[in-house]
């Protein structure tokens, strides 16, 4: 069994760590066999949810962008890997745009009561920041379970980087890259059973 997985990087940086991350980490799922495709949000014109709930009643997004594109690829997709910098310790305005917009699909699962019931898919986040605070991933963890869940996603791994702020400077981080490497690997593995809770991998 093949399985498709997308790696979707929400940093408006080309080439910075959390994208030379997800790179590894879709390596490492091609490496156990899946088919990738690589996204990055900046190629596409997403505008923000504007709270019209016309999706509570049909499970789908009125406003006519790229977040169609984007989300049909999610959604076709058995694993996701997201990836992120952490700005004001929060996930990328790019980020939040496109998961605020996945408002539809939460309510297409919980509105209007449609599941993808008996597939099994799985996600994981990347989120590398700079900051010295042992608080910085806290936000993160929630809004990626709550955006996992909406997209009917078993929420399977973090990788956590701390205190990484220039560009390209991850490449300097040998164990990080080797992690992400891994952990796309895992996640690609069609005989793998699916987590109780996330693995987290936390490193600075």
């Amino acid at each position: 069994m093949t399985l498709k997985v997308i790696g979707i990087l929400a940093s408006p940086r080309v080439n910075g760590n959390s994208d030379l991350l997800l790179r590894q980490a879709l390596a490492g799922a091609e490496s156990a066999g899946a088919q990738v495709e690589y996204l990055r949000l900046i190629d596409f014109e997403i505008a923000p949810c504007i709270e019209c709930n016309c999706c509570y009643k049909t499970g789908r997004c009125v406003v006519e962008d790229d977040y169609h594109i984007v989300s049909a690829k999610m959604l076709d997709a058995d694993r996701l890997i997201f990836a992120t910098p952490i700005f004001f310790m929060a996930v990328s305005a790019q980020a939040k745009a496109f998961i605020d917009r996945c408002q539809c699909l939460w309510a297409h699962k919980y509105v209007l009561k449609n599941t993808a019931a008996g597939r099994d898919r799985r996600a994981m986040v990347i989120a590398v920041g700079g900051s010295k605070s042992k608080k910085m991933f806290e936000c993160v963890r929630l809004t990626m379970k709550y955006f996992f869940d909406a997209i009917d996603m078993n929420y399977a791994a973090n990788l956590f980087v701390n205190k990484i702020e220039n560009i390209g400077q991850i490449k300097e981080h040998p164990s990080a890259m080797k992690e992400a490497f891994a952990l796309g690997q895992k996640l690609a593995d069609p005989d793998s059973e699916p987590p109780e809770k996330p693995l987290d991998i936390e490193l600075t």
